[in-house]
Order: structure tokens, then C-alpha cells, then sequence
């Protein structure tokens, strides 16, 4: 962790590092070693990062409707909220700390959180989940304990919708220049298949 002095350089190593298509998570040591991460991998990554600069290691997980939910990693810098995360799609990365409420943040990935009919995929977000709460788990070291206990209290932890049933059904398909822009470098193995 001593490799990360500022936000930048944690959102560069984790835009370095493949995209996983695995079906199994890697906890953050295990990031470092293989350079490898999907977006949850990475967001426990750069929550480790984040309590290395002195912030909470805070995750939050974006749900979709027929998609994979996406986690981030959030920290606040002067009262604003910003987040770091690793996607196999261009938009769904860094925030800036610029954003006055989590909401608001997370309404920053609604344009760029499509799936691949161009649905608008983004639902509804949840509380930020505390990672030193299972310090004594070695969520830091252990990839045994990511899926049973941090993924399950992440989809256990109170979501907020974000739009009514009448917004959804007026929602309208991405156009297709930012749907090809967003998949741009993507891993095609990685990539929801809505059925």
C-alpha cells in the first residue's frame, strides 16, 4: 500500500491492471500480486488504499436492472463525496470529490450505466458499507471471506431507488456512439449478457 500517495495514483494502478472475467474475488493483496480485478476486487483495493491516506475503507454497491451492480469505493474531501473503482467499461470509474450528497455521485454514473441492448441499467444504490468492520476477517488478505460476508452485507445493506416505475418505463435507449465509446478497450468475457 505504501505505492499509493494520492487518489490518482489508486485509480491509476487499478486502470493498469487487467479486468478480470474470473469467477472468484481476489482480496486486496491478492489485486497487487496479479494485477487482476473486476470491480469488486478493485473496490476493496482501493478501500485499502483509501485507510492508507487516513479515510474509512467505505464500499458501496450500484444495482442494475439486468446488469451486474457495480462497487466503488467512496471517500469524502472537504465535505464532497468521490469514488475510485475498476470497470470493464470507460464511464464507471474515478469521481472527483466534487459531489454534495452520495446520491448525487451516484446519479454521476447514470448516463454511462447501460447494458448491452442500451438499456439504462442503474437502479438504486446502498448505504456505505464500513470494511473495518471486518478487519478481523482479514478481508485485506483473505479472499475466503469477500463473497460469504462482505458481498452478502453489501446485499444486505438498504438500497435507495432511485427512480419511480413511470421513469423507468419513459427510460430510452443509449445512442450508439456512446454506447460503442463506453465499451471501447472493454473485456468482452467480463461483460453482462442480458438472457
Amino acid at each position: 500500500m505504501q505505492r499509493f500517495r494520492s487518489l490518482a495514483d489508486i485509480q491509476a494502478f487499478l486502470d493498469d491492471t487487467d479486468y478480470s472475467d474470473d469467477k472468484f474475488y481476489r482480496c486486496p493483496t491478492r489485486v497487487l500480486v496479479d494485477r487482476r480485478a473486476h470491480c469488486v476486487d478493485g473496490a476493496l483495493l482501493a478501500a485499502a488504499a483509501l485507510r492508507h491516506l487516513g479515510d474509512p475503507p467505505r464500499v458501496l454497491d450500484l444495482r442494475a436492472h439486468r446488469d451486474d451492480d457495480h462497487v466503488i469505493a467512496v471517500f469524502q474531501r472537504h465535505g464532497h463525496w468521490g469514488a475510485i473503482a475498476k470497470s470493464n467499461v470507460v464511464g464507471l470509474r474515478f469521481r472527483e470529490p466534487v459531489y454534495a450528497s452520495l446520491r448525487e455521485l451516484v446519479m454521476s454514473y447514470f448516463e454511462a450505466y447501460y447494458n448491452l441492448d442500451g438499456d439504462r441499467a442503474l437502479r438504486s444504490y446502498s448505504d456505505p458499507l464500513d470494511l473495518s468492520a471486518f478487519d478481523h476477517l482479514r478481508w485485506e488478505t483473505d479472499d475466503e471471506v469477500i463473497e460469504p460476508r462482505i458481498c452478502a452485507a453489501l446485499d444486505d445493506a438498504p438500497h435507495h431507488e432511485l427512480m419511480t416505475p413511470a421513469m423507468i418505463a419513459a427510460l430510452h435507449k443509449i445512442d450508439a456512439r456512446s454506447y460503442e465509446a463506453g465499451l471501447m478497450g472493454a473485456n468482452p468475457n467480463g461483460l453482462y449478457k442480458p438472457s
